[in-house]
């Protein structure tokens, strides 16, 4: 692609120049990196991302195009897309436009022709860095300058910027399965179509109006979201969790893990680059097996405030970083990784066969 001039710039003083594809303008945002080769779209389009900018590491991005069933939301949450090469041609069966053209579409701007390599040891050498694409300004210094501005990503209430209004059954092929509730923090379509195959029926609570729902509908059990930003920031979710220990049956994935932690009296924490990717190996402490997960999160559950009722039952292998905790006594437990795994390897799928045989024993 040629597209016009752009510029990265970072809060450290650091900037590459390279060319804009997608929409063309300025936006600002956290930048992190993900090591999937393949799943872009889903990438694109996981809430979780709210409030970053996205660097992949791997070369050439766009080459199968944008197809209509892969999103894991009805929008794009990246804050802008950087990449080491953009295809605007695309080869796939299932492909009805191409990334340039999704990007546009929904004015997302992203920067290409730069070395992706460099970036990317430079965020985890220093951490997780605040950075601004430009295709306005043409002095590297100013966006550099606009950079430094920019308030913390901690700062920022992004749940309530990703969280859906919806609240319609979704339909199952089972006879009456039992209901689960996702408790919506900026969930992913694949965990509701996980649930389903496993013989759910499904209906998505936003975690704003939770407890009436909840009293309202009436679910065999709860599952706590995936989402964007500081799990401390979320009070309501750990309200939620507080309220229903012990009721029902709660499991909870990435940011909704954090959540079930902190309302278990755990502390949580900010990595230095956090985990994005599809390829992080983390081993079942309960039986010793070992997975290759997709993971997306800036936090981690501290291991030193983990209480005497409750299980380390995952770790990762890479750093040791706490993976997966359950409750001694009560029927709650959660993972830091994504067993939808959307996308990325399918070694977890098992995760939402264990849930639901957890629900219809409960």
């Amino acid at each position: 692609m040629s597209g016009k001039r752009a510029i990265l710039g970072l809060e450290d003083g650091t900037y590459f120049i390279g060319r804009s594809f997608g929409a063309e303008g300025e936006t600002e945002g956290e930048l992190i990196f993900n090591t999937s080769m393949t799943g872009y779209q889903e990438i694109l389009t996981d809430p979780s991302y709210r409030g970053q900018i996205v660097v992949m590491t791997y070369t050439q991005i766009g080459n199968y195009g944008i197809n209509p069933e892969d999103f894991e939301s009805s929008s794009v949450h990246v804050r802008g897309f950087v990449v080491r090469e953009a295809f605007g041609f695309y080869s796939n069966w299932r492909a009805t436009k191409s990334l340039h053209e999704f990007l546009r579409e929904y004015g997302i701007v992203g920067i290409e022709g730069i070395d992706t390599r460099a970036l990317v040891k430079r965020i985890r050498d220093k951490g997780v860095v605040k950075g601004v694409i430009s295709t306005e300004e043409t002095d590297p210094v100013k966006v550099v300058n606009k950079a430094k501005r920019m308030p913390s990503i901690s700062e920022l209430d992004l749940v309530k910027e990703v969280v859906t209004e919806r609240r319609d059954f979704l339909s199952t092929k089972a006879d009456e399965g039992p209901l689960i509730g996702i408790v919506d923090f900026g969930y992913k379509r694949n965990i509701e179509r996980k649930l389903k195959y496993n013989g759910a029926d499904v209906v998505v609570i936003p975690y704003f109006k939770a407890f009436e729902l909840i009293e309202k509908l009436k679910p065999d059990a709860l599952l706590m979201s995936n989402g964007p930003g500081d799990p401390e920031r979320v009070k309501e979710g750990i309200e939620i969790v507080n309220r229903y220990a012990g009721k029902m049956p709660i499991f909870g994935i990435c940011l909704g893990h954090q959540i079930i932690g902190i309302a278990l009296g755990c502390r949580t924490y900010k990595l230095k680059f956090g985990h994005h990717g599809g390829n992080h190996p983390v081993k079942n402490l309960l039986t010793g097996s070992i997975e290759i997960t997709a993971q997306n999160h800036n936090y981690a559950i501290d291991p030193g405030s983990i209480g005497s009722d409750i299980e380390v039952t995952h770790i990762n292998l890479l750093d040791d970083t706490v993976e997966g905790i359950r409750h001694k006594k009560m029927p709650i437990y959660s993972v830091q990784f994504h067993p939808e795994n959307s996308p990325g390897p399918h070694d977890s799928y098992r995760i939402f066969k264990e849930f639901m045989d957890i629900v219809n024993n409960f």
